[in-house]
């Protein structure tokens, strides 16, 4: 009997759906049909009141565009939480390639995708980016490159999941810097995050971009929340975190 590499392997370390903990077939995806499934996803009328709430008014960010609604203690946070804290790169690759057909259907044209970058403390700490990796995945099915050096986290901040607004836009103020300029002047940027509460991220690296020259800059996550929802994930009974 001739056995196969990859049944070998997956007999011995099972692949594990980081959604359900529940094994994988051996098809090649890293999340099952069935947390797929249950995750909502963000219809036209979601995506057009979390621009207008959260970009409309700025004038920075052209459109936003998310591919699921994120629940607390539900499928994606979980899905998320693997790829931020336990290392499923394959997870935000093939949550970037998700996002992607999405985006596929907009009318941007982009130049240049540029996830949002973390402190170099807490890249040291984890280990990698996590928004990179959903970068790289939309690289790849877009055909559009993508750049982690571009923009840079200059300043270590506080958390934001427990501030409300107005904190948040106030904790990420000048936490970023753009270090290459040249590579955005009269650009279409693309602006990736994993997720979406009130945008003050997403939009304060957005504004450095757009001032340092770039044409358009899009946005877009793999969920979107609201800040009610945000908050009670991080309550103490919360065992998971995003």
């Amino acid at each position: 009997m001739k056995f196969i590499p990859g049944i070998i392997f997956d007999f011995f370390l099972p692949r594990i759906c980081p959604g359900c903990n529940k094994k994988l077939s051996n098809d090649t995806k890293p999340v099952c049909d069935d947390c797929l499934s249950s995750i909502l996803i963000a219809d036209d009328e979601k995506l057009e009141y979390e621009f207008e709430k959260n970009f409309e008014s700025t004038n920075i960010i052209t459109d936003y565009y998310a591919l699921y609604i994120f629940q607390p203690d539900q499928a994606l946070q979980h899905i998320i939480h693997a790829l931020k804290y336990k290392k499923h790169f394959k997870v935000g690759i093939f949550l970037g390639e998700m996002v992607s057909e999405g985006i596929k259907s907009r009318s941007w044209q982009v130049d240049v995708i540029i996830p949002i970058p973390i402190h170099p403390l807490k890249k040291v700490e984890r280990g990698y980016n996590q928004s990179d990796y959903i970068a790289k995945g939309m690289s790849r099915k877009l055909n559009i490159p993508w750049s982690k050096k571009i923009v840079k986290r200059v300043r270590h901040t506080e958390s934001q999941t427990k501030l409300n607004m107005k904190q948040r836009a106030l904790n990420i103020s000048d936490a970023f810097k753009v270090k290459r300029s040249e590579e955005i002047q009269n650009k279409n940027v693309l602006v990736v995050d994993d997720v979406s509460t009130t945008g003050a991220t997403i939009l304060e690296c957005a504004k450095l971009i757009k001032a340092a020259g770039a044409e358009t800059v899009y946005a877009c996550t793999v969920g979107t929340t609201s800040l009610e929802d945000d908050l009670a994930a991080f309550s103490p009974a919360q065992k998971h975190q995003v």
